[in-house]
């Protein structure tokens, strides 16, 4: 899989993983990544191998490992551009019969680092006086010898917690902790691989949607379209309205807050949103500050903002580049309603030998663009 315009390069290894050997590379089958707004990114890797193939040994090494650290490197380059497409770790492997009896398919399946904070219970860990991104800082730092470097937001709304009335303990594994603080304050946590092999960014942070779009995926267009199908769905039931509750800590009187789904970093991309047609009450904030209960009502709108979505798939040749996720892109084509600018929530990359496509889902908050154009 060497062919230019495009090259992939996979790297294997315990730890610190290795260019595999052509061998190797000359039984990869098919490669598929997907990394999403909401989730963490995964992989599979399927491999035509016979009984003499150096993957036989690597099967049996991590098959049998019980803590599985086999780690997986998968890097594209297009047209000389590196893309990280995943780091990760292997969690599953799969051998079935081949099309004769002298070939197996060996399909591997794995997660991205994010799959090693969720080995070992760190429940009862102390957390005294720190803030939600403190806490994160600290159990980030245990995995800086996988290259995990963290990009840490602070909270525009910080609740520290008083010692002498209350000291955070961690309860769970450090994903689910971390994530769990991230929810509080309307946050999202993610691993971004790269920019160079065997390094990653652990952003735990506003889920931002302002930027530089990527290049427009263009349908109807005739020769300028780009993509091979793109379609869109109105969903004017999905939005609601979330409503947190306050108790007065002197005359313990509840206060009804409606919290809004705006903000600088997640403006609206599009003019007429849908009419919330639920309200959606959070009766458990009354035991939290106001703070703490306002970063949770953030965090229950954006999950119910998005009431335009779309789906599509994509030629990367024909788009000229990778398309990414978590960040914005321009539409063209598709009609006054659903053109202008879409954050996109999910891509998957589907690459075989001398074919790389892309399925992708696209989301905003309504109808009708709010730019004039968007980049060609």
């Amino acid at each position: 899989m060497s062919n230019n315009p495009i090259q992939l390069t996979l790297m294997i290894g315990p730890a610190v993983p290795v260019p595999v050997t052509q061998d190797v590379l000359d039984a990869l089958i098919s490669v598929q990544v997907t990394t999403s707004s909401g989730a963490a990114s995964g992989f599979q890797l399927q491999f035509t191998i016979n009984n003499r193939s150096p993957l036989q040994t690597l099967f049996l090494l991590t098959a049998g490992n019980p803590v599985p650290l086999m780690r997986v490197i998968i890097v594209v380059t297009i047209n000389g551009t590196a893309n990280v497409l995943m780091d990760g770790v292997m969690t599953h492997h799969e051998l079935s019969p081949g099309a004769d009896p002298g070939h197996s398919t060996l399909t591997v399946t794995g997660k991205d680092l994010t799959q090693v904070m969720n080995y070992i219970d760190f429940s009862g860990v102390p957390y005294p006086a720190m803030s939600n991104e403190m806490r994160v800082l600290l159990i980030l730092s245990k995995y800086a010898m996988l290259g995990i470097l963290p990009e840490v937001i602070s909270s525009v709304l910080v609740d520290i917690p008083i010692p002498t009335e209350q000291i955070p303990r961690q309860k769970g594994k450090d994903l689910a902790y971390i994530q769990s603080l991230a929810d509080e304050v309307g946050y999202v946590f993610y691993l971004d691989p790269g920019p160079l092999p065997g390094v990653s960014v652990a952003y735990w942070g506003p889920e931002i949607k302002v930027g530089v779009p990527q290049p427009a995926l263009n349908i109807n267009m005739d020769a300028y379209t780009n993509v091979e199908s793109l379609n869109f769905r109105f969903n004017s039931d999905l939005r609601s309205l979330p409503v947190v509750y306050i108790q007065d800590p002197e005359t313990k009187a509840m206060v009804s807050m409606p919290v809004p789904d705006i903000t600088p970093l997640n403006p609206p991309l599009g003019l007429i949103p849908p009419i919330p047609k639920n309200i959606d009450p959070i009766t458990d904030t009354a035991k939290y500050s106001p703070l703490r209960a306002a970063m949770i009502g953030m965090a229950e709108a954006s999950r119910s903002a998005d009431g335009v979505s779309g789906t599509g798939a994509l030629d990367v040749l024909r788009y000229g580049r990778a398309l990414k996720a978590r960040s914005l892109v321009g539409v063209r084509g598709a009609g006054a309603a659903f053109d202008g600018l879409y954050y996109v929530n999910s891509v998957t990359h589907k690459i075989k030998r001398g074919e790389y496509k892309q399925d992708f889902t696209l989301g905003r908050n309504g109808l009708l663009s709010t730019v004039p154009t968007v980049p060609v």
